[in-house]
């Protein structure tokens, strides 16, 4: 059967002709599904019954599945979502009090094996499908929801003029480039006023740094865009990022300042975990300052979320402190952000999921730990 979450409208649509059916009526079946929330043919009232008898024997509206919900005691709440052949991805929600942001998974693992990020030491299986990936907003939105009708005060947690859900960050398991065709068709979706109608501006693709599907999204669906940066020059990046060994910080910051021509945001937003004696000294500071200095941006900077393993130590807080004061000295607006979630494992770094590697990297991992 064919999933109808895959789709865009324009895909959508052309499915449709497919069935001898008009521009309209994709677009009707499109409002119910991501409007309404609607996985049900027969109750789409406005459909005809002969089409709605049509669909059901031919298509589907299939989100992945939660085999576990966990609520942190801030209020972050994170579903693990069954994508099939032993594979599961980790979608996150943050409610804030003028907003509520949606952390979405854009592959099953990670190849590019950041050195500080859980899920990339847990490998790569393959890339999320669209209707994966819009999926989990869709699951997101029709569960809060219910949990929204059963509380007792119906405004906790509201966020955008009603809207539970209005922000997305595509941050959470995988590179959103790296998977290009089918993170565009859910960002299309994402902007639609025929499905959930976010503004540019609210929508957010983080990239490792891979130049040319940059380009690609400047040219296609130009969202806000956040970079994670984590070093202050290419050795050092190198080896905390290795997509940096192809695509070295020159080239990276010149296809920053070619996005912003037609970037929704007037800056690109870099992302920088804090390590502890690794790149959270003074001179890193003073490095950074001067590489982003024709690019306007502003700095995120995230304290490191420890995972079994993971070699690093998360930077003091007083040292968390003089560096963001110092890019703020010289003029970069820079924020620490806000652990949530960490209690339940879903803080930045610490998604992980369930992954059957086929890179064999963990393997990989155990036996060189072993041979030490």
């Amino acid at each position: 059967m064919v999933n109808l979450l895959d789709y865009d409208v324009d895909g959508l649509v052309a499915w449709f002709a497919e069935l001898g059916e008009k521009p309209f009526r994709a677009r009707q079946v499109m409002r119910w599904m991501h409007r309404e929330g609607c996985d049900d043919f027969e109750r789409m009232t406005d459909v005809a019954k002969s089409l709605r008898a049509r669909l059901a024997d031919t298509a589907c509206i299939r989100a992945p599945q939660p085999l576990r919900d966990s609520v942190s005691a801030d209020g972050t709440r994170k579903w693990l979502l069954d994508v099939g052949n032993g594979n599961a991805v980790e979608t996150v929600f943050i409610p804030e009090t003028s907003r509520g942001t949606l952390c979405v998974s854009s592959q099953a693992g990670c190849a590019l094996d950041c050195a500080f990020c859980s899920t990339g030491k847990q490998g790569f299986n393959r890339n999320l499908s669209a209707a994966e990936i819009i999926g989990q907003l869709w699951l997101a939105n029709r569960l809060l929801g219910a949990a929204r009708e059963q509380a007792a005060d119906l405004e906790a947690g509201e966020a955008d003029n009603g809207r539970i859900i209005s922000n997305v960050v595509m941050m959470g398991m995988g590179e959103p480039l790296a998977n290009f065709d089918n993170v565009v068709t859910a960002l299309r979706l994402m902007l639609d006023d025929h499905a959930y109608g976010l503004s540019r501006r609210r929508v957010t693709v983080s990239t490792s740094g891979i130049v040319p599907a940059m380009d690609r999204l400047r040219d296609e669906c130009p969202v806000a865009l956040a970079v994670s940066l984590h070093a202050s020059n290419d050795a050092l990046r190198d080896r905390l990022v290795p997509i940096n060994q192809k695509y070295p910080l020159a080239e990276l910051m010149a296809a920053c300042r070619r996005y912003l021509e037609r970037a929704p945001r007037d800056f690109v937003t870099f992302e920088y975990v804090m390590l502890d004696g690794v790149n959270d000294r003074d001179e890193h500071a003073r490095e950074l300052i001067a590489l982003v200095r024709e690019v306007p941006c502003k700095f995120n900077l995230i304290p490191f979320n420890p995972f079994p393993n993971a070699g690093f130590e998360r930077s003091p807080v007083e040292r968390i402190r003089r560096f963001a004061g110092m890019l703020n000295d010289a003029g970069i607006v820079t924020t620490t952000r806000k652990t949530r979630g960490e209690d339940v494992d879903a803080a930045c770094g610490q998604l992980a999921g369930q992954v059957l590697d086929k890179t064999r990297r963990t393997v990989r991992l155990v036996n060189s730990k072993e041979a030490r």
